[in-house]
């Protein structure tokens, strides 16, 4: 698990760990360094690979490329969604004019999400990690389920239901209560980021028409936007803080999971699974937790961190109970 790095005695080790406890300030300034031109590159490699399944697809139009393509893009869709999130944080480009609009109209917008509406909420999530407070405490609390009860959560989210479920909430939540005027809705629907997620994804829709593909965005932006994103989206929640062994101890109320190249591609994309290294050191951009990993096990902090060997060793935690003993959370929100 800890690929070899010495102990640390927990009973000597304080619950509440500091990255200044951990790294040297000379270490800390070159993790948290940023990059305009690696923000580019993350976002643009993201597209990249959107575009090149979809051209493998029309192509070689059969069964396989389009299941290789659903999943492919589905997980690059939540590569943006993490790019989002690298935004929400001040981390995905140097510049902040860059950040904000990158954020907003590459990342966020794209999956049907707001950059401004996410980040209070997730900084709250920082803040009150794995506590009473904690907004997304909802989403780890139910685990572990029984194998039937997260069968059923995947078949919701392979079928769409999940995704149908979660656009009308979040259409009537910015609708607004009965009574407002049409000039109030429409500043609802404009501060709640549908009319900028719709804009671009007319965009989209309008390029692949130029490009004589209009099918490809029901087909291939749309339906995995609709099923594999959900099911990478839900089981990304389950991993980072699902079943903690202590919510109070900062390595250990939250977790990283180690992910080959096929899980990366398809379920972790952009080192999203180093999640404790993101909670520890929220200056850090996602392209160095894994540096920052490394370094912790260097100085023998492994056997202090909460680490899985794979995805499939969490999903066999969570769904390891004998009876369910709480809510599905089946129509709860799955934030970043």
């Amino acid at each position: 698990m800890g690929e070899g790095a010495p102990e640390v005695d927990r009973a000597d080790t304080a619950k509440a760990v500091k990255a200044t406890d951990i790294f040297t300030a000379d270490e800390i300034r070159r993790l948290g360094a940023r990059s305009d031109f690696m923000g580019a590159g993350l976002v643009l490699s993201a597209w990249g690979l959107i575009g090149l399944a979809m051209a493998m697809f029309a192509a070689w139009p059969n069964p396989a490329t389009f299941l290789v393509a659903v999943m492919v893009i589905g997980g690059r869709q939540l590569g943006l969604a993490i790019l989002m999130h690298d935004a929400a944080h001040g981390l995905l480009f140097k510049t902040r004019r860059f950040n904000e609009l990158a954020g907003q109209w590459l990342c966020a917008y794209p999956v049907i999400t707001d950059l401004h509406l996410y980040r209070p909420y997730h900084l709250k999530h920082h803040r009150f990690t794995q506590q009473e407070d904690d907004p997304d405490l909802v989403l780890s609390a139910p685990f572990p389920i029984t194998r039937q009860s997260l069968r059923r959560k995947i078949q919701r989210d392979l079928s769409g239901r999940t995704a149908l479920t979660r656009r009308r909430e979040q259409v009537m939540l910015t609708w607004g209560e009965a009574g407002l005027n049409w000039g109030q809705r429409w500043e609802r629907l404009v501060k709640g980021g549908l009319v900028g997620a719709a804009l671009v994804n007319l965009t989209l829709l309008g390029l692949l028409t130029a490009l004589g593909y209009w099918w490809l965005y029901p087909a291939l932006w749309l339906l995995p936007l609709a099923t594999w994103y959900q099911l990478v989206n839900r089981i990304r929640n389950i991993a980072e803080h699902a079943m903690v062994p202590d919510n109070d101890d900062s390595l250990r109320n939250t977790r990283t999971t180690y992910a080959g190249p096929l899980t990366r591609l398809l379920l972790a994309p952009f080192w999203v699974n180093y999640h404790l290294e993101h909670h520890l050191l929220l200056f850090v951009p996602c392209w160095r937790l894994r540096q920052a990993h490394r370094m912790m096990l260097a100085k023998g902090y492994a056997e202090r961190m909460e680490l899985r060997g794979s995805y499939a060793e969490v999903l066999r935690l969570a769904a390891s109970a004998m009876s369910d003993g709480g809510g599905s959370g089946g129509a709860k929100p799955a934030h970043i």
